[in-house]
């Protein structure tokens, strides 16, 4: 089906050709849904910018494009109003088309793209060495809800996980685990542990004892040279972390299809990124190290910055392998599109990197790479959010405590309503909402933007939180159980009548969600679709409070329940599009 908003658009495209000639076939009308509803439901102002090109009042442009303007079909007659603008209102004979139309739809009236792309998707890319932390909740939550929604949509996409699992880090972790667990490199079962512990341990070592400090830089050369002994000690420890980080992968409800394509993978690659490089008259030696001279980037001094892609001794860094990472995915995965959710603070790393992609030739006008930089996780104190010891917040941690007080305000209701509840129903219900909770919480934020770290707002059962979400699903579903409706026995016969103004603002909400999808496709801003179930939640509860349901006659009680129903399964699909799960009942 396609979106109203695409119908109004394509019609007053061809107005505009029809009233002022092919010339303005390249012209926006600049049509957006109506911000109040005195308006009508969409606002068409492209006039306003036509004036000068035209030579023409806007009011006169406007008037003008009336007169071409069809949409008797889907509209009641076009108003001009205000200096230039027109205002449409949607009939309702064809809002409950529209709605009959998604009714039987399991995408709800969204159409697969015309056009899909192969995507990659970059998340959540933590570091092995390390365990995860607050810095990693971002790009998992944000990367898992834009593969799910462009996925959704009909991209192939592609989860890659460019894991930081090479380099110094790991000499001071296989020095360790030669040193406490030898057995390890016989390949033998061995309980190393969680993470956490284990780099803890390694660390102390480290810190405490100059000949292991000796041990784990002999280490990181071997690794670098292929030492078999040591590649077998890497191994293990990856294996630990991968191990580790699924956990915390399956806790949050990320999609399994993650691959981890690691900074290793591209190791061997890398002399080749420099020969081409080099072959294409891009490097410059300086002071012994290979670079390429950036346009834009300049030092202190004013001089041209380098990006060094080959140290003086030979060793290669980040954006070597970065680099490398760009040709293999144009190369090899044929993509057309690339999304880096990354911090905003490597907003020069990759303007740096897509520079020297460009000139070489990898990124063209048939590839799209495209940093989508976060902002941070603050504490209350405005500061980047730490734990006690002042130390990077464990992602774990966060998790866990949203789960617990997510129980706690569970059973704190269920003592108030005098409710009995199995443990495995607690359980369930505290994960659900505590994980979606610290999700929504955080794709609800322009991801631009940092935001402070509450429990308190994001647990709260009232505002633009996963528990106000989940609760109007729920409402729902309590209409089905009170009075014994199974939603799927409605009908194809069943339809829906407007006639409360209740009903046509429930309908309006419900025919923008592909709309919005449309949007989060272009922009990458996966807080427009929040910003969009929460206003639908909204809606519904003042349809709810202000339309009976149960207590109505047909064919109005029939039209509510398929309100209700639509706007349920408009909840669930949408939060399932930000990796969200609903309940039945909470």
């Amino acid at each position: 089906m396609n979106s109203t908003l695409a119908l109004l658009r394509s019609r007053l495209e061809a107005a505009l050709v029809a009233a002022f000639g092919p010339d303005l076939a390249d012209a926006d009308p600049v049509l957006v849904p109506a911000s109040n509803p005195k308006f009508g439901d969409y606002q068409a102002n492209g006039a306003m910018g036509l004036a000068k090109r035209l030579g023409m009042a806007p009011k006169a442009i406007a008037s003008q494009l009336l007169d071409h303007l069809d949409v008797s079909d889907l509209c009641d007659p076009p108003e001009v109003a205000g200096p230039g603008f027109i205002n449409l209102r949607l009939k309702p004979e064809y809002l409950e088309a529209q709605l009959k139309a998604i009714q039987a739809n399991p995408r709800l009236g969204v159409a697969p793209v015309a056009n899909p792309k192969r995507v990659i998707v970059d998340y959540p890319s933590p570091n092995i060495a390390k365990e995860m932390h607050v810095g990693h909740l971002r790009p998992c939550v944000i990367g898992d809800a834009l593969a799910r929604i462009l996925e959704f949509l009909g991209h192939d996409v592609l989860r890659l996980s460019h894991i930081g699992d090479w380099g110094t880090p790991f000499g001071m972790l296989i020095a360790y685990l030669r040193e406490a667990y030898p057995d390890a490199l016989a390949g033998g079962e061995l309980d190393l542990g969680d993470l956490a512990t284990f780099y803890r341990a390694a660390k102390k070592r480290f810190d405490e004892d100059t000949d292991f400090q000796e041990a784990a830089r002999l280490a990181v050369v071997k690794l670098q040279a292929g030492d078999p002994e040591t590649i077998q000690a890497w191994k293990v420890v990856c294996d630990l972390s991968n191990r580790t980080n699924r956990k915390i992968f399956d806790l949050m409800g990320l999609s399994p299809k993650i691959q981890e394509r690691g900074e290793s993978f591209y190791n061997p690659l890398l002399p080749d990124v420099i020969a081409e490089l080099d072959r294409l008259g891009l490097l410059v030696e300086d002071q012994g190290a290979k670079c390429v001279f950036l346009d834009g980037f300049t030092n202190k001094e004013g001089k041209p910055l380098p990006l060094i892609v080959q140290k003086s001794d030979g060793g290669y860094n980040y954006a070597t392998t970065d680099l490398a990472a760009i040709r293999y995915r144009v190369t090899e995965d044929r993509v057309q599109r690339v999304i880096y959710p990354v911090g905003a603070e490597q907003i020069n790393h990759f303007a740096q990197i897509f520079q020297v992609g460009k000139r070489a030739g990898w990124i063209t006008d048939e590839t799209e790479f495209v940093h989508t930089p976060l902002g941070n996780i603050l504490g209350e104190d405005g500061k980047k959010l730490k734990s006690r010891s002042g130390e990077a917040a464990r992602l774990v941690d966060l998790l866990e405590e949203a789960i617990a007080r997510a129980r706690a305000d569970l059973e704190a209701r269920l003592t108030e309503e005098n409710r009995t509840e199995s443990e495995d129903f607690i359980v369930h219900v505290a994960n659900v909402v505590g994980i979606g909770a610290i999700k929504y919480a955080d794709l609800s934020q322009n991801r631009t933007s940092s935001y402070i770290f509450s429990y308190d707002k994001m647990l709260a059962l009232q505002g633009n939180t996963a528990p106000y979400m989940l609760y109007a699903y729920v409402r729902v579903q309590g209409i089905s159980r009170k009075g014994g409706i199974d939603f799927e026995a409605l009908g194809d016969n069943s339809r829906v009548v407007l006639q409360d103004e209740a009903e046509f603002a429930l309908a309006k909400s419900l025919l923008q969600f592909d709309e919005v999808l449309s949007a989060v496709e272009a922009d990458l801003l996966p807080n427009r679709l929040c910003e969009y179930l929460f206003d639908l939640s909204k809606t519904f509860n003042q349809f709810y409070d202000r339309c009976p349901i149960l207590q109505a006659e047909d064919p109005q009680r029939t039209s509510r329940l398929l309100l209700a129903d639509l706007t349920a399964r408009t909840i669930k699909l949408g939060l399932s599009l930000l990796g969200i799960q609903v309940l039945e009942r909470m």
